[in-house]
C-alpha cells in the first residue's frame, strides 16, 4: 500500500512516517498543501493523511480540490480541533474519515487500515470496464463478450489495475512508473512502454474491446465502444 502524509509539523511528519513505514506502508510525505494537492491529484496513492492546518492551502482546501478533480482516494483528517463543526466541516470538504489531535498510534493505524479496505477493489477484487473484468487476486484477465480469460504477471495486473482505477483519465508514464515501480527504482521509462505493449496483447488475447490509447504528450487511457 502506497501512502501520502501531509503534515507540516516536521517531528510529528517524521514520527508518522516512522510509524508507518514499521506497519510496512510506502509512505511519501509534504509539508504544504499546495505540494500535498499536487501529490493527490497524480492518483498514486491508495489513502491520504491530511492535516487541516497547513501552509500553501489549509487541509480543507486540499480535500476539497481533490474531490472536485475527480479523486477518490480515501482521505484520513488530522486536526487539533475536536469541535463538532469542525469535524462537519472536514467531511463535507471531502475526508472520509477525521481524527483529533493527540491521538493514539493504534487508533490511527486502524483508521489507516479500514479506508485503505474501503479504497480496494469490489469485494471480490474484481475491477470491470465494458467488457473486462480484472480478478486483481488471480491475476486474471476475464473478457465477458468473448468468454475469454488469461493469466497476467504481477505487474501486467498491477499496470492494468492501475488504469481501471483511473478510468476515463489519462495517465503519464512517471505516474505509471512510479505507482508501479516507486519512486527509488531506477527503471526507466521504456519499461512502462514494455508492460503496455504485454498488457494490450493480452487485451486482444481475450477479444475486447477495451484498448490502451496513448495520448500524444501525454500518456495512456482505457477506451471503449459501447455494444
Amino acid at each position: 500500500m502506497k501512502l501520502l502524509l501531509v503534515e507540516d509539523e516536521l517531528r510529528m511528519a517524521d514520527a508518522l512516517k516512522e510509524l508507518l513505514s514499521q506497519e510496512g506502508y510506502d509512505t511519501d510525505c509534504f509539508y504544504r498543501g499546495d505540494e500535498g494537492l499536487a501529490a493527490i491529484l497524480s492518483g498514486q496513492y491508495d489513502c491520504v493523511i491530511l492535516d487541516v492546518m497547513l501552509p500553501g492551502l489549509s487541509g480543507l482546501e486540499v480535500a476539497s480540490q481533490s474531490r472536485k478533480a475527480g479523486i477518490h482516494t480515501p482521505i484520513l483528517m488530522l486536526t487539533a480541533k475536536s469541535e463538532l463543526d469542525d469535524k462537519v466541516a472536514g467531511l463535507d470538504a471531502g475526508a472520509d474519515d477525521y481524527l483529533t489531535k493527540p491521538f493514539q498510534p493504534r487508533e490511527l493505524m486502524a483508521r489507516v487500515r479500514a479506508l485503505c479496505r474501503r479504497g480496494l477493489p469490489s469485494a471480490d477484487d474484481r475491477l470491470c470496464a465494458g467488457d473486462l473484468a480484472l480478478d486483481t487476486r488471480s491475476l486474471t484477465l476475464y473478457c465477458v463478450a468473448s468468454g475469454q480469460s488469461v493469466h497476467l504477471s504481477e505487474k501486467e495486473c498491477r499496470v492494468l489495475e492501475y488504469l481501471l482505477a483511473n478510468q476515463k483519465r489519462v495517465l503519464s508514464k512517471e505516474q505509471l512508473a512510479v505507482k508501479i515501480w516507486g519512486y527509488d527504482n531506477e527503471a526507466e521509462y521504456n519499461k512502462v512502454e514494455v508492460y503496455i505493449s504485454f498488457v494490450r496483447k493480452k487485451l486482444m488475447f481475450v477479444g475486447s474491446r477495451v484498448e490502451i490509447k496513448a495520448v500524444r504528450g501525454a500518456g495512456y487511457e482505457l477506451r471503449w465502444e459501447s455494444a
